[in-house]
């Protein structure tokens, strides 16, 4: 997947995630709390507009009105997630800051299978595969800063792309965990942010157009 912050933001656990009041709210609560546990639980062909309903104590056809089918209910629940309060870790350096990343990334795709479940259904989904962009691309600019402060303390050259360090040092993460499955390894965490780090300070990561 991509940058720390994630995966809690994704399973609804995150400090400061804005959740409006009134009955509205408290439905839409109540069912996207009901697909993560069902995707969870049962796993995506098991998800159902009706199981949904059923375990959040919601009528069907407000279900299926607001929502329509199982891709509005996972892209909702992947919009809902972009709304968390999470800022990139500062520790002084790029390599810390990296290396905070990943530890965050590692924890929360270990801690809340929700995350993962949910990299999986965007594979079958294209209302979710479609969320998960708009929820990554923003986390990325988030991330942004990272480059910024190396900038400013002279780590990286200009025209460094904060985007491509980010997914460079955060990639080999989400290989391990979700694509091998091969649990949670805080060595390659860090030794892909420290690899990162120094290529970036050579220079490796400068563009001369951002991607897009």
């Amino acid at each position: 997947m991509t940058v720390g912050g994630a995966a809690s933001a994704i399973s609804g656990t995150a400090a400061g995630v804005r959740r409006p009041g009134g009955r509205s709210a408290r439905i839409r609560a109540q069912v996207l709390e009901a697909v993560r546990e069902l995707l969870v639980k049962q796993g995506f062909d098991a998800l159902s507009v009706d199981a949904v309903a059923e375990l959040a104590a919601v009528h069907r056809t407000t279900v299926y009105r607001r929502w329509r089918d199982v891709g509005g209910l996972l892209a909702d629940v992947l919009d809902a997630a972009g709304g968390d309060g999470w800022q990139p870790p500062d520790t002084g350096t790029l390599a810390g800051d990296l290396t905070a990343v990943n530890g965050e990334v590692e924890a929360g795709l270990t801690g809340e299978p929700v995350t993962a479940a949910l990299i999986v259904a965007s594979f079958r989904s294209p209302q979710a595969a479609e969320a998960l962009q708009r929820f990554w691309d923003e986390r990325y600019e988030r991330c942004a800063v990272l480059v910024e402060r190396a900038l400013a303390r002279g780590e990286v050259p200009e025209g460094t792309c904060a985007r491509r360090v980010v997914v460079a040092a955060t990639a080999p993460v989400y290989q391990q965990i979700v694509l091998l499955r091969g649990g949670a390894d805080p060595l390659l965490a860090r030794q892909a942010a420290a690899g990162v780090a120094l290529a970036a300070s050579r220079g490796l990561f400068v563009v001369d157009e951002a991607p897009g």
